[in-house]
């Protein structure tokens, strides 16, 4: 998939279904759903799921949470848009294959 791909696909009502939780979490940030996006961050066991809860965590304008999951995810706050740091996320997450 590509991010274009992503983008669309954010016009349908539900995520594809060969997302990984990562990527799931960012579709629905994408969808303006960041409650359904937090739970699905929230949940997820694996250390890079701590960059999703970061970033969500910073869109809320939590500050100081977003700088506990950034130091668990071995990054420090952007100094981007959040529009940006949605789309390297999403980038990243897509080259990974999940």
């Amino acid at each position: 998939m590509t991010f274009i791909d992503f983008k669309k696909s954010l016009q349908d009502e539900k995520p594809p279904s060969n997302l990984s939780p990562n990527l799931t979490a960012l579709w629905y940030d994408g969808k303006a759903d960041w409650d359904k996006a937090h739970d699905i961050a929230d949940g997820n066991p694996y250390p890079e799921a701590d960059w999703v809860h970061a970033y969500l965590h910073r869109k809320e304008g939590d500050e100081w949470n977003a700088n506990y999951w950034y130091r668990r995810a071995g990054k420090t706050m952007p100094n981007l848009s959040l529009a940006d740091e949605w789309e390297d996320l999403v980038t990243y997450f897509l080259t990974k294959v999940g």
